[in-house]
């Protein structure tokens, strides 16, 4: 795959097909979109394109809001690059660019730079200054520049809307099982063993610490889950805990840990990807480490039987 950075990379070429948008999550519906963009690049013979932003527009123009993504940069990328997309072009978003009119990427963008001979669009789509483009636009620049404009209809998941707004709401929220279903994988968040203050070991239950590849990712409610994680490419039932250790610490920080079943090695300083499968319970503090103990083995029988189920994690 191709991925560009500057348009002035992109080689101009009329026979392009190509969808824009943020892509957070690139969960079904987006995919939906990717998958019209291909077969029509591939049935006729056009360059597929697929052009999204960075950062994520809400993060410069609300900047107050600290969005927390589904999907970083690196791991849409990789998404992209699986699902068939040929060429990215990654545009910086900043201030300036949010003030241009629909027209003027249009125009300035996608007719005169890139080349344009079809676009695919989702069902609500709206870009340019105060969001003024949208389908209606589109089908109004579409004779007087020579393109096509394909629209894609609403993906539904039990008979509910997809978006990336209820894909996060169900994330924080602990509903990673609806989560997983609208995204069409397992959500997955890496990142990179640290060092802890070895309490899990004391207990039993040796964890490992992680540091987020990205501070902007967002992670799941704070709560006990059934994971799986990978680790120099194999991969390991674990269970994961996101929280502030109540029971030892009265105002600790948000870390995300695991403990791998059936796992002793030293892994301090290495890439670890975790898949999350299911909220097992929430977090709660207990009177003693005895109590605690009591409640981890049970965690790690019920976290068995959740991952036992799995006959095969979808990447």
């Amino acid at each position: 795959m191709n991925i560009f950075r500057d348009i002035n990379e992109i080689k101009f070429d009329k026979n392009t097909v190509l969808t824009l948008g943020t892509f957070d999550g690139i969960h079904l519906g987006h995919q939906e979109i990717i998958k019209r963009v291909i077969e029509t690049s591939e049935t006729e013979n056009l360059r597929n394109l697929v052009i999204t932003f960075h950062p994520h527009p809400r993060k410069v123009i609300n900047p107050e809001m600290n969005l927390k993504l589904l999907t970083t940069s690196v791991e849409q990328i990789k998404i992209f690059e699986q699902l068939g997309v040929k060429n990215l072009f990654i545009i910086n978003f900043t201030k300036e660019f949010s003030q241009l009119t629909p027209n003027e990427f249009i125009k300035n963008f996608l007719v005169e730079k890139i080349g344009l001979r079809k676009i695919v669009i989702g069902y609500d789509h709206h870009f340019g200054k105060g969001r003024g483009g949208d389908v209606e636009f589109l089908n109004s620049c579409a004779d007087k520049y020579g393109f096509e404009v394909s629209q894609i209809q609403q993906f539904l998941v039990d008979n509910e809307p997809v978006s990336s707004t209820k894909i996060r709401a169900a994330i924080e929220s602990g509903d990673i099982q609806r989560a997983n279903k609208m995204l069409g994988r397992t959500y997955s968040f890496s990142g990179v063993v640290i060092e802890g203050d070895k309490r899990g070991r004391e207990l039993g239950y040796p964890t490992a610490n992680i540091k987020l590849n990205d501070k902007d990712k967002l992670l799941p409610q704070i709560g006990i889950y059934a994971v799986m994680v990978e680790l120099n490419g194999i991969t390991y039932k674990a269970l994961l805990s996101i929280g502030k250790r109540p029971t030892f610490y009265n105002d600790g920080e948000v870390i995300p840990e695991v403990y791998i079943y059936d796992f002793n090695s030293d892994i301090y300083g290495q890439e670890i990807k975790v898949n999350v499968i299911q909220k097992l319970r929430g977090e709660e503090k207990f009177n003693s480490a005895e109590e605690l103990i009591r409640q981890m083995n049970i965690d790690r029988e019920n976290g068995l039987k959740v991952l036992n189920q799995i006959k095969e994690l979808t990447n």
